[in-house]
């Protein structure tokens, strides 16, 4: 079995040659010069190093331990408390938080890259980091200034964590139908009454406290989402000079027994009139919360991309070494009993999808990544404006997209084992079964999907997707050039695509609803392979401009793009064709006929 090492070498490519990532960081004022292509590399170089020697290793003990429930308590698997202390002292839990409370500032585009290499160690534990990370954003952006004095320091330190409380027993998605209560106090402070589930960090013992967020509505609070309020409840309260006084009236009622992620305590909270406090404006909670979870559904979309490299890994370390048959075209090695399966046209398949899948879910994580940096940190208007347009186009393209190619890939990975893929030992399996909650937590990809399909493009004409077309079809027009022709043709086909599908949904929709819905999930696939090609297009460049070294690597690159546009992006052929044929033979059965 392979050990995981984190891919820096692709990740600089991207960064540094792909994307001028140093160039970006430079022209973006809200950075305030935090960052330069030298600290970047020192802090990718020691993330690499703590989550492929220190985090990893814990991968497959935790899944076998698991998290443990006691009578209210968790325990995480051995190993946890002691890997999370040493990645809290490095600063790593407030990468991305604000300066002005003890974060390093660092942005996003980097933060995406020390996200996958923490996913690609180890998914559970990687979880607790990702909700600290989440609630501290929310918390920067809407709390109090006495509530970020108070609670921002700690979190960012890794002393204290952090959740977040959505869904109940009753209400996932719909989130307007909780019936989680907060009733003022005397005090201005709120007592919080509810159960909520599927809380992910919910108890554990990697921290001294645990800050919940908690979505709740006043008593006489407007029906549905526009009567929801956040909350910060913390497990124990805070007295006024910083340190911890009596539990809270809140507990862990049980945790979850899974399908994979076994090492992140799923919980069952239950809040029993718990103190807690308003963050932001009362009946504007979702808003605050869907502040946090952007950042949060692409955190998710990148577990897809760890899980999927992990798996690369450990098959093409197999696949090299792994001796069947012979190759089609003759005995590779005579001297041996049999070729490795390398050799074989199907498990080159198997592999370069899930290399070309992987990387160009790296590129578009990083493209993602920017935008985010650019609207947070831009000072001119129209530019931080395209950076949010496409940061709201592009986020559930994101999760949805990178979860679902990231589960192929790890079946693929799988696969390539055969028979040993499906024995513990390999990972392989326990990659499945970790990575296929990426598809379901954070909204499901087919509510992805429909948030993309309706919100996102039909109910602002398209606006959005305009704005990403345009940028395409700028870079097409840049480089139409013969020696990049091989990858701007089949770009330009895909987009010219995407924009027909585009505007027939748009046109269909006004005459039948049902048509967004029936559209939504090949509209996002269609869409992820575009912008995928779009990756390549751009990465191919670089390659193709890239003084060639001895090692192979731009060589690789441009042949993995050329399987890219060859194997993979005819995929959207089938894809739109389903979307063309529209809703109604989706309703053609009555409910009994199912």
């Amino acid at each position: 079995m392979a050990e995981y090492q984190a891919p820096l070498r692709d990740i600089r490519f991207v960064l540094n040659e792909t994307f001028a990532a140093d160039q970006l960081w430079q022209s973006l004022p809200g950075l305030n010069g935090a960052i330069d292509a030298d600290t970047a590399e020192a802090m990718l170089e020691e993330a690499a190093k703590i989550t492929s020697q220190t985090i990893a290793p814990l991968n497959r003990n935790g899944d076998e331990e698991g998290a443990v429930w006691n009578n209210g308590e968790v325990t995480t698997p051995a190993g946890f408390k002691q890997a999370y202390a040493t990645y809290a002292e490095g600063g790593w839990v407030g990468l991305a938080g604000n300066p002005e409370f003890g974060g390093l500032g660092m942005p996003k585009t980097l933060g995406v890259q020390v996200e996958e290499m923490i996913y690609g160690a180890n998914s559970s534990f990687a979880l607790y980091i990702a909700l600290t990370a989440g609630s501290t954003l929310a918390l920067d952006a809407h709390g109090s200034e006495e509530l970020k004095q108070k609670y921002l320091p700690n979190m960012y330190a890794g002393t204290w964590a952090g959740t977040m409380c959505l869904t109940e027993p009753h209400a996932g998605t719909d989130l307007g139908i909780i019936r989680t209560k907060a009733v003022p106090e005397a005090d201005g402070s709120y007592a919080v009454t509810g159960t909520k589930i599927f809380i992910t960090g919910g108890e554990h013992d990697l921290t001294e406290n645990i800050i919940h967020l908690v979505l709740a509505k006043l008593p006489d609070a407007p029906a549905g989402p526009k009567g929801i309020s956040l909350f910060l409840v913390p497990k124990f309260l805070v007295n006024e000079d910083g340190s911890l006084g009596e539990r809270n009236t809140l507990s862990c009622g049980s945790i979850e027994h899974k399908m994979g992620i076994k090492g992140s305590a799923t919980c069952v909270m239950n809040f029993d009139g718990a103190k807690g406090y308003l963050i932001g404006e009362l009946n504007k909670g979702l808003n605050a919360m869907f502040t946090m979870m952007n950042y949060e559904r692409l955190s998710i979309g990148i577990q897809g991309i760890g899980c999927a490299e992990a798996s690369y890994q450990t098959a093409v370390a197999y696949a090299r070494e792994r001796i069947q048959s012979r190759a089609p075209t003759g005995a590779v090695q005579p001297d041996k009993a049999a070729d490795p399966i390398m050799v074989h046209p199907d498990v080159r398949r198997m592999l370069l999808t899930m290399k070309a899948m992987t990387e160009g879910s790296r590129a578009f994580s990083t493209y993602v990544g920017m935008q985010l940096d650019i609207s947070k940190f831009a000072d001119d208007e129209q530019i931080k404006k395209k950076g949010e347009d496409l940061v709201a186009l592009l986020t559930p393209v994101a999760k949805a997209f990178f979860t679902d190619v990231g589960f192929e890939s790890c079946v693929h990975g799988q696969q390539v084992l055969g028979g040993h893929g499906y024995i513990r030992e390999w990972g392989q399996e326990q990659l499945v079964r970790d990575v296929r909650i990426a598809q379901i937590y954070e909204g499901t990809n087919g509510i992805q999907a429909l948030d993309l399909m309706g919100r996102k493009t039909v109910a602002n004409g398209g606006a959005f997707f305009k704005v990403f077309a345009d940028e395409i079809e700028a870079f097409i027009s840049e480089n139409d050039a013969a020696e990049m022709g091989e990858f701007i043709e089949p770009l330009q086909a895909a987009l010219e695509n995407l924009k027909e599908l585009t505007a027939q949904v748009i046109d269909n929709s006004k005459a039948n609803p049902n048509e967004i819905g029936a559209a939504s999930v090949e509209y996002l696939h269609t869409f992820g392979y575009t912008a995928y090609a779009y990756m390549w297009a751009r990465m191919a460049k670089a390659a193709l401009t890239a003084e060639q070294g001895a090692d192979g690597f731009y060589q690789g690159k441009l042949a993995t793009a050329r399987f890219y546009f060859k194997r993979l992006l005819p995929r959207i052929h089938s894809l739109s064709a389903s979307v063309r044929a529209g809703s109604d033979v989706l309703f053609e059965l009555e409910s009994a006929q199912f």
